[in-house]
């Protein structure tokens, strides 16, 4: 997969982008991070991405033509337009979900567009992004932060970057929170690990550990909760 991130601060994803998990997927070739300065696509001497906003009010509003200017350029090189998607950050897009980095991560072409100051002209967001995505109920300087979020989200998922088991038994894969986890030592100022992950019994250990992950969910995040009343097998 090619990632493009298209920001008026590319310095802020070389940390990020250069260690872990991203790192390594990269270094193995299973993706391909481009982070783009938008100010390279801007007109005149002072490379200005900004300008009052029509109607007056506080702030400035991000210019259209960059973000256009940027995407045409981006896109020269895709085989198949169909698997390239353009994805604005912006707190008015649809709540980021694990459903929806999961969609994402089988594109070939990802370009995500990061807004700042009081935002981006409402033509980027009606003619150019595919979709507008939140990552939370809540505003942020700008639209770098939440990228980061996302493509970090949609990276793991490609194959090959983690493994299959991993993928499946982590949070959010069947609709609940995932079930606490314990290593060693056994016990620690106290506290111990449940009893039941030092049996052996591996039935009983997958219905207790079902079991922790629907009573979590229920407690923290019961507005996800999809599933019925926690039934014992």
């Amino acid at each position: 997969m090619l990632i493009d991130i298209v920001s008026i601060f590319p310095a802020m994803f070389r940390g990020v982008f250069g260690e872990s998990i991203i790192r390594r997927a990269e270094e193995n070739g299973l993706v391909r991070l481009r982070v783009i300065d938008l100010r390279d696509f801007s007109s005149g001497k002072h490379r200005k991405v900004d300008d009052a906003p029509f109607g007056g009010g506080a702030g400035m509003v991000m210019k259209p033509e960059p973000f256009f200017k940027a995407v045409s350029f981006l896109r020269q090189g895709d085989k198949n337009p169909d698997l390239c998607r353009v994805v604005l950050m912006s707190p008015r897009g649809k709540l980021f979900t694990q459903e929806r980095a999961d969609q994402l991560s089988k594109a070939e072409h990802l370009i995500v567009l990061c807004g700042h100051y009081e935002g981006v002209d409402e033509r980027v967001h009606q003619y150019l992004a595919q979709e507008v995505v939140s990552i939370g109920n809540y505003v942020l300087t700008g639209g770098e932060l939440p990228a980061m979020v996302l493509v970090d989200a949609v990276t793991r998922l490609i194959p090959g970057v983690l493994s299959d088991v991993s993928l499946e038994e982590e949070s959010f894969s069947d609709g609940l929170l995932e079930y606490p986890q314990y290593t060693r030592p056994r016990s620690y100022l106290g506290m111990t690990v449940p009893e039941v992950l030092l049996s052996g019994n591996h039935e009983l250990i997958k219905r207790w550990r079902q079991k922790e992950s629907w009573q979590r969910t229920l407690k923290n995040r019961p507005e996800i909760l999809k599933k019925g009343p926690y039934e014992e097998n």
